[in-house]
């Protein structure tokens, strides 16, 4: 890349010395070739956080760039102790969850959990989104959990970290065999997915429903299938979690639509419509976070928003340091999740509005905890008294 064309990116980019310098740099040799990402959100794999060596891919001049092969998706079974996992954030509705998969394919460019895989010694770029991590024992181990004398049962939030209906649920079908165990014990469950394949498993969810056991959430960045496809590459198009929502909502499932994340200057201009669109489906409510760039996600965006949205790149990250104190990111409870200042501001009074016009208020109804019934126990260590 010669100086004129460097010159003419970083036009683009903002004042910010340390926003150009990243913007070029992206440009010049950290960026992977475009026919060996097709089809995934990110452009960049930089070396996980907790690495002590930082390697970087260059040309050599012998056009070695062919001979490396494309990104494909790979999987590997992961062994935990437990299913699930525990939370004490004071800004997040519920203290347990369930992540069947580690690193989602969907492969969302502004997903909050890409940074996870650094524990793993991977990258949170293309590695997030193409070595992914099962755990085909977590039915199992969610079984034994349940039956420990003394649990007590509160709804186990699912979908809150990586997808538990990715394309790969298709064929390890983890998910279905958690929610039979949580069905058969009467278990309270809220999903959080943007994958149409929750479909599949209408059977189960629909008795659970009955019960008052679960209610589902689906996520709806956009309605634009362009920015969509670029955004979020690997996930359901929005017309087919639309067709979701409905298809749960007619079988009597308890469903909310989500509006998340919100970028500034490139989605929020269609909050109220896909508000509309969400409650022709038939959703009951509705949510919605600011987008959220913590660790390497905000590189990971910034690089991509150069790359698709060049014209967008100064107003967005403009926007965005404006709800995060000047900052890419704040992590602080209570304002992570929604930003803070003027614009942050202007967002809730729309999504109040919006939300009130269709009835989408929250109407924070319980899910029934009360008729939990222990699983047998098979698999739990007796007491020897």
């Amino acid at each position: 890349m010669n100086e004129q064309s460097l010159a003419g990116q970083a036009a683009f980019a903002p004042a910010n010395t340390a926003d150009v310098a990243n913007a070029m740099i992206a440009d010049t040799g950290l960026r992977v070739d475009a026919e060996r990402r097709r089809g995934r959100g990110a452009g960049l794999n930089p070396s996980g956080r907790f690495e002590p060596q930082q390697r970087e891919a260059f040309d050599d001049g012998w056009q070695s760039w062919e001979e490396l092969p494309p990104f494909k998706t790979e999987v590997q079974v992961e062994k935990p102790r437990t299913a699930i996992t525990r939370n004490e954030s004071p800004d997040i509705p519920f203290d347990r969850s369930i992540n069947p998969y580690r690193g989602c394919e969907h492969g969302c460019i502004y997903c909050f959990a890409r940074p996870t895989h650094a524990y793993m010694g991977l990258s949170a770029g293309l590695d997030f989104e193409s070595k992914l991590f099962a755990k085909p024992d977590a039915a199992k181990l969610l079984q034994r959990e349940l039956a420990k004398p003394g649990y007590k049962p509160r709804v186990i939030a699912i979908g809150t970290n990586t997808d538990p209906y990715q394309p790969i649920e298709k064929e390890w079908r983890i998910m279905r065999q958690i929610l039979e165990v949580l069905n058969k014990a009467n278990h309270p469950v809220a999903i959080v997915t943007k994958s149409a394949l929750i479909m599949r498993d209408i059977d189960i969810l629909k008795e659970m429903a009955a019960r008052n056991l679960v209610r589902v959430a689906l996520s709806v960045t956009t309605l634009d299938r362009k920015l969509a496809r670029t955004m979020e590459p690997r996930a359901a198009t929005p017309s087919r979690r639309l067709e979701a929502i409905q298809a749960l909502s007619e079988a009597g499932i308890r469903t909310a639509i989500m509006v998340a994340p919100i970028i500034p200057a490139l989605n929020d201009h269609e909050i109220e419509r896909i508000l509309d669109a969400g409650k022709a489906a038939g959703a009951l409510e509705a949510s919605y976070v600011i987008l959220r760039l913590p660790l390497e996600v905000s590189p990971l965006f910034r690089d991509w928003l150069l790359q698709h949205y060049p014209d967008r790149y100064r107003h967005v990250m403009s926007l965005i340091r404006s709800m995060r104190g000047g900052k890419d990111y704040d992590a602080e409870f209570g304002k992570r999740m929604k930003g803070a200042g003027p614009y942050a501001w202007q967002i809730s009074r729309r999504f109040e509005m919006a939300t009130r016009r269709l009835e989408l208020t929250r109407r924070n109804i319980a899910l029934s905890d009360d008729l939990f019934v222990p699983p047998d126990g098979s698999g739990v260590q007796l007491s020897l008294l």
